[in-house]
């Protein structure tokens, strides 16, 4: 006998959260419970990556990488290239 489950689509615009681990961590659970009781049990998950709202969303999210790359090269300079840095 089968039995499918599925986790919620997960959206690409916005960050992980404990949310997402939670049911997707449910979701397993229920899976291998279902295995162990003799089901031929699948688990699927996905992604939505083709809306309008992740494109409307790229720009945005391009310039805040790029700022936040710039700080952390910023940083890491600042501590690799520190003159007390040699010990």
């Amino acid at each position: 006998m089968k039995y499918y489950i599925t986790t919620p689509i997960y959206y690409v615009n916005a960050a992980p959260h404990i949310g997402h681990a939670y049911t997707t961590m449910v979701a397993d659970t229920v899976k291998r419970f279902k295995q162990m009781q003799g089901f031929d049990a699948a688990l699927t998950t996905g992604s939505d990556e083709h809306g309008v709202n992740v494109e409307a969303h790229l720009p945005v999210a391009l310039a805040v990488r790029a700022v936040r790359d710039e700080v952390l090269i910023g940083e890491l300079r600042r501590i690799v290239l520190r003159p007390d840095a040699a010990g």
